[in-house]
């Protein structure tokens, strides 16, 4: 059975912004926390070390810390820093006990903990039994773990009284699927559109027709909505177009993109992709080193990787392999990259 763990991780990464709401002097731990958020684990811990140092905030250093070190893929010592900021408590519950409690989650479950994953978000929940993200991510790691009764409830929770959050349902969609559960997640899909198909919009009736794999009338809807300068609805079209097989239509709707907005890195990934399909391996690279221009894009671990790939299929093996031993520093995780850093090795 596949298994990802993509989307727990991308939830990690979108609550790394939250505010603790700390007063005290925090010099080394903002820019430790910069370090990281720019992948830059070492210099971050260097910083919070010397925080420790100059007694900034404790429990910030240690929550850092724990960051720093889940970046690092060191998870046991992140692991260690995340309880060590718990129990800093003062006894009154706050916002960063929750943030730190996701970290925590997210850290046991990538070091193969995944009932105490599941415990802390208990936790969570115990506190705040409305909180969805608790719910969702809880889910991911009992459908990871093989409990698929125990994931479906969590996800029906997810999207009880929320039925219109069509995101969160398309990220349901993807980790069913992910895990060997497309059936139970095209379920999901259709009971939205039985449900909701009057009042649905044109845009998300055709991303969830994507889903299901209905390009005709995905096409058909994205369509209808006004394109111009609208990211989302040129994404998903363009891949309609992609799962249609007419890449060189798709590269079209990405590059007309890019003339008025050069700010989103995933235009650019499905350029460089579609070139790919189409053998102009140079333009591919041009698409994927643009996107990599971006500064802050979420996307920049698959832009590298892809980056890679277009220069294996350049034939340039010498730079593929020197960019793959960066890339791995980075990412140790990648067990893809790792395959084919095998393969650069016999070329």
């Amino acid at each position: 059975m596949k298994k990802k763990t993509v989307l727990i991780i991308g939830i990690t990464i979108m609550l790394l912004c939250v505010g603790c709401g700390a007063q005290e002097k925090t010099d080394n731990v903002s820019a430790g926390m910069e370090a990281v958020r720019n992948l830059e684990y070492e210099t971050a811990l260097g910083y919070f070390q010397t925080a420790l140092g100059e007694e900034e905030d404790e429990r910030q250093i240690c929550r850092g810390m724990g960051l720093a070190y889940m970046g690092l893929s060191r998870y046991e010592e992140a692991i260690s820093f995340f309880e060590r900021a718990l129990l800093l408590s003062d006894g009154t519950v706050r916002d960063i006990d929750f943030d730190i409690n996701y970290y925590l989650a997210t850290a046991y479950f990538r070091n193969g903990q995944t009932e105490d994953a599941v415990r802390a978000y208990d936790a969570i929940l115990a506190l705040r039994p409305k909180e969805k993200d608790a719910y969702y991510l809880r889910g991911c790691v009992k459908l990871y773990s093989g409990d698929f009764e125990g994931a479906k409830q969590d996800f029906d929770n997810t999207m009880s009284g929320d039925a219109k959050n069509y995101d969160r349902l398309i990220q349901i969609y993807e980790v069913l699927v992910d895990n060997g559960y497309k059936e139970a997640g095209k379920e999901y899909l259709l009971q939205v559109i039985s449900d909701n198909e009057k009042s649905i919009s044109d845009y998300d009736l055709g991303r969830i027709y994507y889903y299901l794999e209905d390009y005709e009338n995905a096409k058909d809807c994205l369509l209808r909505v006004k394109i111009t300068d609208n990211y989302e609805v040129s994404l998903y079209l363009g891949r309609t177009y992609e799962a249609l097989g007419d890449y060189n239509y798709a590269s079209s709707i990405y590059g007309d993109y890019t003339l008025n907005d050069q700010s989103k890195a995933e235009i650019y990934n499905q350029l460089g992709l579609c070139r790919m399909q189409m053998g102009e391996y140079e333009l591919a690279l041009m698409a994927f080193q643009s996107g990599m221009a971006i500064e802050g894009n979420e996307m920049m671990q698959t832009l590298k990787f892809n980056e890679i790939v277009a220069y294996e299929y350049m034939g340039d093996y010498t730079t593929a392999a020197v960019l793959m031993s960066d890339y791995l520093k980075t990412y140790p995780d990648d067990t893809a990259a790792q395959r084919e850093n095998q393969f650069l090795k016999t070329r």
